[in-house]
């Protein structure tokens, strides 16, 4: 007999590792703030801090998550690259606003990100696109990212031509590929604690600058 099917209704875990989260710790900017966290997050060995949930939405508000890698960030906000006609980025072509969510549950953190989203410049995408594995640059090429495939088969097709297309030279960023910015105009840090009264300490932006406010849990 198989074991018996866990109730998530009845797993708890209570967080108890991390002291406090107090106002005066803070850094005085999100950037950061941020830095500090995630240095901590690469330190702790977490396998890939830099992923982070991005959620869209379409015209008609219908909401959409993935997981996407987290490229760049500064104090404009927030780089991630994808393919533009996939589903992420018609959304965020049609409606341009997007929350970002760094789950680090291990370290019983997380970093949630909300705000408007705009293409960064192609001088930074074909930087960046040239820095990737030669693998990823021609993946993105092959890939109709979000179409439908009549079958694995079809995708290695698409690959084959693709290599064939470049041979031995270069590989340049394809036109409907590049890099998306999200400028933050809220950045939460949330830190578990006990009883479920978890720290969530907002950096708001406002009209002299930034904010920061702690949310009740």
């Amino acid at each position: 007999m198989g074991a018996e099917t866990p109730s998530p209704a009845g797993m708890r875990r209570d967080y108890r590792e991390w002291p406090p989260l107090a106002e005066t710790a803070m850094a005085a900017t999100w950037p950061e703030q941020f830095a500090l966290w995630f240095a901590d997050a690469a330190a702790f060995g977490l396998p890939e801090p830099n992923a982070m949930i991005l959620a869209t939405a379409d015209s008609g508000a219908r909401p959409s998550a993935r997981t996407v890698l987290l490229k760049g960030y500064d104090v404009r906000g927030f780089v991630f690259f994808t393919n533009y006609a996939s589903r992420k980025g018609r959304e965020l072509e049609l409606n341009p606003y997007a929350s970002l969510v760094f789950p680090w549950f291990p370290m019983q953190r997380q970093v949630i990100v909300t705000g408007p989203v705009e293409r960064v410049s192609r001088d930074e995408t074909e930087e960046y696109f040239a820095s990737r594995p030669r693998g990823s640059q021609l993946g993105a090429w092959a890939s109709p990212q979000s179409s439908v495939l009549p079958g694995p088969e079809a995708l290695d097709e698409r690959l084959a031509a693709a290599a064939e297309r470049f041979g031995d030279g270069p590989v340049p960023a394809p036109p409907h590929w590049g890099g998306l910015l999200v400028r933050p105009d809220a950045v939460e840090f949330w830190q578990g604690r006990s009883s479920r009264l978890h720290d969530r300490l907002r950096y708001r932006a406002a009209d002299h600058g930034w904010v920061v406010e702690r949310l009740a849990p």
